[in-house]
């Protein structure tokens, strides 16, 4: 899919008059090329963010020149609106290869999961991968019919990379596997675990109850002494 953003000089200095415009400041920088700062439309962009995320090219026009392929970088947020604050985009070479974060898909079902009631453990949502720009796959489908069994695994070394990609996360990484359910004798113990831990609490709490209620009584008796 082709996405595409048109970006304007800034035409102020203070990220409060571009806000207030509902643009967000951005900048744009490569390797061996000089930054550049611009802003971009807020809804434009939000809209852009969630279709191509941090691992499409991105046709970025500004002004009047021809449109440059980039990646989105880094989105600073604000913290009380979670609204974009801050763009950075990396300006990329075809010629040259790039490093970046791919999110994983999974699909299929686990027959663990659906037919022996286990609990699908997700280890991790991305991979980091080399390859030229061209290359670059927006997400990586996962297959969860691998995890037949509870000694099943899926690692970053079973993925199915397209052509030219190749994982930067280490291959022995668990990406998936699959829980087995607690048995009976197992929840028996959980539940007097958890019911221990309430009966300590409150024994300590009952403890430090008692201790300042007594020590009040003594500083109540030592001042009616110091009376007498």
């Amino acid at each position: 899919m082709n996405y595409t953003l048109s970006a304007q000089a800034r035409t102020t200095k203070r990220a409060k008059d571009e806000r207030i415009a509902n643009r967000v400041p951005a900048v744009m920088y490569g390797h061996g090329i000089p930054s550049t700062s611009f802003s971009i439309g807020r809804s434009e962009f939000n809209k852009l963010l969630q279709l191509a995320g941090y691992s499409s090219l991105i046709d970025l026009s500004l002004g009047t020149n021809s449109p440059v392929k980039v990646l989105i970088k880094e989105v600073q947020v604000d913290p009380l609106s979670m609204a974009p604050a801050h763009v950075d985009f990396y300006q990329v070479r075809m010629d040259e290869e790039l490093t970046a974060h791919v999110p994983l898909k999974f699909t299929g079902e686990s027959r663990a999961v659906k037919e022996d009631g286990g609990t699908l453990v997700k280890s991790l949502d991305t991979i980091e991968v080399r390859c030229l720009p061209g290359n670059l796959p927006h997400e990586i489908e996962i297959s969860l019919t691998t995890l037949a069994t509870f000694d099943d695994a899926v690692t970053v070394a079973h993925l199915a990379l397209p052509a030219g990609v190749v994982a930067v996360t280490d291959g022995t990484l668990t990406i998936a596997t699959v829980a087995r359910p607690f048995t009976e004798e197992e929840l028996k113990k959980m539940e007097s675990s958890e019911a221990a831990d309430v009966t300590t609490i409150k024994t300590e709490g009952e403890e430090k109850k008692a201790a300042g209620e007594a020590k009040k009584a003594e500083e109540t008796a030592a001042e009616e002494a110091a009376k007498k």
